[in-house]
């Protein structure tokens, strides 16, 4: 009798509680300023960001809008998850259709587009078998156990004694495995104890490789072919080349993280296709939704993908038909719409006119494709020169403190881009008179 009465209390608690927040709240008809919807997000969620003073509200191909209606040209794509721009229609489409027929089914059972969507993406990249996850460090850890037990089984490494090796500045989330290969304090500092069996090398270093390599317990080497949140480093020519002979000759599997370099955003189909060379395991993430759902890949052939056995990995959500449907037209947009090729020559562009800027503010302008960075003067803030850009009507977010990434929808069109150029142009030319 005690529990009922405490049970039917605590709901009527929590119905008034409910209530009283309702009435809190601004009616639907009520716009929220930028100011509110600030305050709001700082009182009740985790502070584990720090976002640019903006509260968007709508996007559309390159441009997003703001609460109080101003246009900005998106120039951080999500970290590169709409490279078909901001809620494409076919995208789009695709999702409203399937979600009315069936949107889960769990991997208990299976699925009439499951297959289809294997099918597509796996004769696309040239790959035997493709494993469906959700998130980028989803794919990042299911290459790491994959690679695992490959090196158990095919490498014959003892048990428990499998490494893998990682590069510095390297990036692939923020999970305990993918901070236990991090060499950022800020991702790493208060989190141990950490993975066992990652180490980690300089990055551009063949030498640094083949010495790490000659380890026999070595089953794997991850990296990414450009390091997106290190600032968008781009390696010297042929490391990708070096990088695959040096993992034939080892027997180790090379996992390329293409998470954020891959999906046209180079100015090819994937950034390893500047060099000619094909990784062991592919990870894909981020644009393979063009950013309307989470969707990520892991692909690879038979001899490595049929080591995971039936109840050695999976997802709830992974390969759900939504994300199928999805992943099918976001890979079909990037074909179809040319914006590989669109990336090369915008990127060029960009890229020509800022080298134009005054050294002593953008001491570096770097980058490949639609993926470029500026690296500000140290006696500038690269923050304030991003609120600048915001003022300006230009989204881009620093990192590592004094640099920019720049990296728009891939289906910006040559006005667009030029108009972005004068805006990045007009603004750091103020931090130069300044």
């Amino acid at each position: 009798m005690s529990v009922v009465r405490v049970t039917t209390r605590a709901f009527s608690t929590a119905r008034c509680l409910l209530k009283a927040s309702a009435a809190a709240q601004p009616k639907m008809s009520e716009k929220l300023t930028t100011e509110q919807v600030l305050e709001r997000e700082e009182k009740y969620g985790a502070h584990n960001y720090h976002p640019l003073p903006v509260a968007l509200c709508r996007g559309k191909g390159v441009y997003m809008w703001d609460v109080e209606g101003r246009r900005y040209y998106d120039f951080l794509s999500a970290y590169s998850a709409v490279n078909q721009g901001h809620c494409h229609p076919r995208i789009v489409e695709a999702l409203k259709q399937q979600a009315d027929v069936l949107t889960l089914t769990s991997r208990a059972f299976h699925s009439d587009v499951l297959g289809e969507y294997e099918q597509f993406a796996t004769s696309l990249f040239g790959y035997d078998k493709l494993l469906p996850m959700n998130t980028g460090v989803e794919a990042g850890e299911t290459a790491c156990k994959l690679a695992r037990k490959w090196g158990y089984m095919k490498k014959k490494i003892p048990e428990n004694q499998a490494r893998i090796v990682f590069v510095e500045g390297n990036f692939w989330g923020r999970t305990l495995s993918a901070i236990s290969s991090s060499t950022d304090p800020s991702s790493y500092g208060g989190f141990g104890p950490f993975m066992p069996g990652f180490s980690v090398i300089p990055y551009n270093d063949l030498k640094a490789l083949e010495e790490a390599l000659k380890d026999s317990n070595v089953c794997a080497f991850m990296v990414e072919p450009i390091q997106g949140e290190a600032g968008v480093v781009v390696p010297a020519e042929g490391y990708l080349r070096g990088v695959r002979e040096l993992c034939s000759r080892h027997n180790v599997l090379w996992i390329a993280d293409e998470v954020q370099t891959g999906l046209a955003r180079t100015g090819k189909m994937l950034a390893v296709d500047h060099e000619g060379v094909k990784p062991d395991i592919l990870c894909l993430g981020k644009a393979l939704s063009g950013g309307v759902y989470p969707v990520s890949a892991v692909l690879a052939n038979d001899d490595v993908m049929l080591c995971i056995k039936p109840g050695e990995h999976g997802s709830t959500y992974g390969g759900n038909p939504l994300a199928c449907r999805v992943g099918i037209a976001a890979l079909k947009v990037l074909l179809e719409e040319n914006l590989a090729a669109n990336a090369e020559k915008m990127g060029k562009l960009l890229r020509d006119e800022l080298s134009q800027l005054p050294k002593d503010v953008v001491s570096i302008v770097r980058g490949k494709g639609l993926l470029n960075a500026i690296v500000i003067n140290k006696k500038f803030d690269a923050w304030e020169v991003c609120l600048k850009l915001k003022e300006n009507g230009l989204l881009a977010k620093p990192t590592h403190g004094d640099i920019i990434r720049f990296a728009p929808p891939l289906v910006i069109t040559e006005e667009e881009m030029r108009d972005c150029i004068r805006i990045i142009k007009e603004t750091v030319l103020s931090f130069a008179k300044s």
